[in-house]
């Protein structure tokens, strides 16, 4: 039980926090690099700039954090719930993102290049500008009423595989596929 520690700048590399409360920690650039997270839960934490390169967090709860210009470089995030969490200028690259929920999360500059989204949820996301979507594995990935039309780096097979809607804007050059919407799973 961590709750409301301050982590500023620490060096927690390599540590094991595999179900510790960590809710409204400062990890503001704190080195968690390959860290286990598991079933960890960072609500409301501020993990600004913080990097999160390679953890172990499975399931973990990063609901309503504050991790503008953090790294999630390739990090296993399998089912993480980043719900309401402030994500702008993030780096997901080589990420595994399966059936991870972005719902009313901020993900404007945020990378995905190269990560693994498949089941996540950003429908219900927001971004104002820029988002990489560079190489990224895109199966089955909820894409539901987004503006689309600034991403970066997305091509007609990643839309092929994802689940959008007729409210789902595309960049130009991309069209819908017949398959939209996906039937639930």
């Amino acid at each position: 039980m961590l709750q409301g520690a301050d982590f500023q700048k620490a060096n927690l590399a390599d540590a094991d926090l595999t179900l510790t409360n960590l809710s409204g920690t400062d990890l503001t650039s704190a080195n968690l690099e390959k860290a286990t997270l598991v079933r960890a839960w960072f609500t409301g934490a501020k993990l600004g700039k913080a990097n999160f390169a390679k953890v172990e967090a499975y399931r973990s709860g990063f609901e309503d954090v504050f991790a503008e210009g953090a790294s999630f470089a390739g990090a296993e995030l399998q089912r993480a719930n980043f719900s309401g969490a402030k994500l702008a200028g993030v780096n997901f690259e080589k990420a595994e993102l399966g059936r991870a929920n972005f719902n009313k999360a901020v993900l404007t500059g945020a990378s995905f290049s190269l990560a693994n989204l498949s089941r996540a949820d950003l429908s219900d996301s927001t971004f104002e500008g820029p988002i990489s979507f560079d190489r990224a594995f895109m199966f089955l990935t909820h894409i539901d009423g987004l503006d689309l039309s600034a991403a970066t780096g997305l091509e007609q097979a990643q839309i092929e595989l994802a689940c959008g809607d007729a409210n789902t804007k595309l960049p130009s050059g991309l069209t819908a596929p017949k398959s939209w919407p996906c039937a639930s799973d």
